[in-house]
């Protein structure tokens, strides 16, 4: 989907296809056929974006032989699909049972992260519309926090600026730009807008900056404008944002909210969670850690890293941080220019709910995913953008 800013440019909204992940190019083309072009369909648009989720093996396939990336590029036109986007973040098997901490594997020091995010980047490259000629990739922030150390920072930050010479080599080579963003994640080494500033200080090439994932914003409970404009001063940007909720509880010492959460704690995503106390942010690495006797404070309120469906709070006694979203919104596009022009809704945890809550066949994905683009775009062209054909 497009929209015309009131300053001329166009905005890109597209969902992520995480949310049915494929680890094969034949997978990949099966989710356009039975998911994507589905949720077009309800939205009655001509063209929808989507921000393609291509595992390892679907991402060598396509890099290694044009002619697979020329049928790709075909399968999207044909079903009104365009791809300006990319989630590099996970690597492999997003689908398995339990992901858990695999999401972070391979790291920014392990050069396997670098040669994989390079062959995203050219295939990106080739999948751009005709009249499009920037692309944006989310990925990895860094590493997980543990057995991080100075030596594999630096390892990562070299990573990093070669990452951007290749970028730089392929817009001579195609035409057309490619921007990687860091995509803050709690746990993470760079858990916060704030963590990037260094490390992007340290690697310092301007198509390397930040995605802005707004359930990360609100799970670490930062301020969104507060983010933003330390961002913008820093000259730090914002590559792309992926429009999520967190899950949000004003008072977690209740018995009632506790068992209300602990219907959120599944096996195979990690939901950290977070709570903001007098001496700084407290938090542990997953939801049902968080459950277990005095692990967190419970006198102030607690946010999850689940991404809960944005048109769909969970009923009370919790809620969704949609109003984090929708603050962040109004600062990133509603301004006298867009500080991004790539939004990506990223609920990739339907099939994680709780089992009353979760679509039952292709057809209820569908309507939720389309009823949460749906949302986006009144919250845009409630911010005066206008929604092109």
């Amino acid at each position: 989907m497009r929209f015309r800013h009131p300053d001329g440019s166009t905005v890109h909204l597209a969902y992520c296809t995480n949310v049915h992940p494929a680890e094969t190019l034949d997978g990949v083309l099966a989710q356009l056929r039975d998911h994507c072009e589905p949720v077009r369909r309800r939205l009655g648009r001509d063209r929808l974006g989507v921000g393609l989720w291509l595992a390892r093996d679907a991402a060598r396939s396509l890099d290694a032989d044009p002619s697979a990336l020329r049928g790709l590029r075909t399968a999207l036109d044909r079903r009104g699909l365009e791809v300006v986007t990319l989630n590099g973040f996970p690597y492999e098997g997003f689908g398995a049972e339990e992901v858990k901490y695999r999401v972070y594997k391979p790291d920014w020091a392990d050069a396997e992260r670098l040669e994989h995010t390079t062959a995203l980047a050219r295939v990106l490259a080739g999948l751009l519309p005709d009249d499009v000629t920037e692309g944006t990739i989310s990925t990895l922030p860094l590493g997980w926090r543990t057995a991080w150390n100075a030596a594999r920072a630096a390892t990562a930050h070299s990573a990093l600026r070669t990452l951007g010479e290749r970028l730089d080599a392929l817009e001579e080579l195609t035409g057309r730009s490619v921007r990687v963003g860091l995509e803050p994640e709690p746990g993470c080494t760079v858990e916060t807008t704030a963590d990037a500033l260094a490390p992007l200080a340290a690697v310092g090439h301007p198509r390397i900056g930040v995605c802005v994932d707004t359930c990360h914003l609100a799970t670490s409970f930062e301020d969104p404008d507060t983010a933003l404009d330390a961002l913008a001063e820093a000259g730090v940007p914002v590559v792309k944002s992926q429009l999520s909720v967190a899950l949000h509880a004003d008072r977690p010492r209740l018995p009632a909210v506790r068992d209300a959460l602990a219907a959120f704690d599944e096996p195979r995503f990690l939901h950290q969670t977070r709570t903001l106390t007098a001496s700084g942010l407290r938090g542990t690495d997953d939801l049902g850690e968080a459950l277990g006797a005095a692990a967190l404070p419970d006198t102030g309120p607690w946010r999850a890293h689940f991404h809960v469906p944005l048109h769909a709070a969970p009923a009370a006694p919790l809620t969704s941080t949609l109003p984090v979203l929708k603050a962040a919104l109004t600062r990133l596009v509603g301004g006298p220019h867009p500080l991004t022009r790539h939004l990506e809704v990223e609920t990739y945890t339907w099939q994680a709910l709780p089992p009353e809550l979760r679509p039952r066949a292709r057809a209820q994905l569908a309507d939720g995913i389309a009823a949460e683009l749906a949302l986006a775009r009144d919250l845009l062209t409630d911010l005066g953008l206008k929604e092109l054909p």
